[in-house]
């Protein structure tokens, strides 16, 4: 993809994010979005397409804890220029994969068993154990012509059997059945290597800073 960053995808990928979790949807907010998450340890969150002045006001007119300041590009961006009050969080990383995920061949073993549910237009698949704990989990939701996966985790005694993959693979049928094809999501640095694994690419680093109490 380009080196510019796409301000409808990052705003339809902050859509499936509120929506994902039963939040209200992004306001404008000048260059950016802003959402009232209203949790104890995310109260809002502000994000910016493209850092500019902006987001460097808000750094230096807040000074709540908990309230969210993000934007698309490297944390060496502001280094030295955000008031020393903001901590940086760990890196994140939007990625995107615009073609058939790479084939994997993997199936469940007999302990294991998929479900699919449908609540609220969000697409929620599980891998349960035979005694019907959640071992994997994840999200997708349908935003446009884009399809975001959300939430995807594997408790990790059940980590190293291929779950996450498998669950991708199921989320990506699903999005192919209802006509798109266009997928997108915010990694982890764990799991980033999964989903490169999978053919899927970097769009773009994704950094946060919060004030902690």
């Amino acid at each position: 993809m380009g080196d510019l960053i796409s301000r409808d995808l990052i705003l339809n990928w902050l859509k499936a994010w509120c929506i994902s979790r039963d939040l209200p949807l992004p306001a404008e907010y000048k260059s950016g979005f802003k959402v009232d998450v209203g949790y104890p340890d995310q109260k809002q969150r502000y994000v910016f397409p493209e850092l500019n002045d902006d987001f460097f006001q808000l750094s230096n007119e807040i000074d709540d804890t908990w309230i969210y300041l993000k934007f698309c590009g490297s944390p060496e961006d502001i280094k030295d220029k955000i008031p020393a009050r903001w901590e940086i969080q760990p890196q994140g990383y939007m990625m995107y994969c615009f073609e058939p995920m790479k084939a994997v061949h993997l199936e469940l073993s007999d302990d294991y068993n998929l479900k699919v549910q449908v609540l609220n237009s969000v697409f929620i698949a599980q891998i349960l154990t035979d005694k019907n704990k959640i071992a994997s989990e994840g999200r997708l939701i349908l935003v446009d012509d884009l399809a975001i996966y959300d939430r995807i985790v594997t408790h990790e005694e059940h980590r190293g059997k291929g779950l996450a993959t498998i669950l991708m693979k199921e989320l990506e049928n699903i999005a192919i059945s209802n006509g798109i094809r266009k997928n997108f999501l915010v990694a982890t640095q764990q799991g980033k290597s999964l989903y490169e694994k999978l053919g899927w690419k970097l769009y773009t680093l994704y950094t946060s800073i919060v004030i902690v109490p």
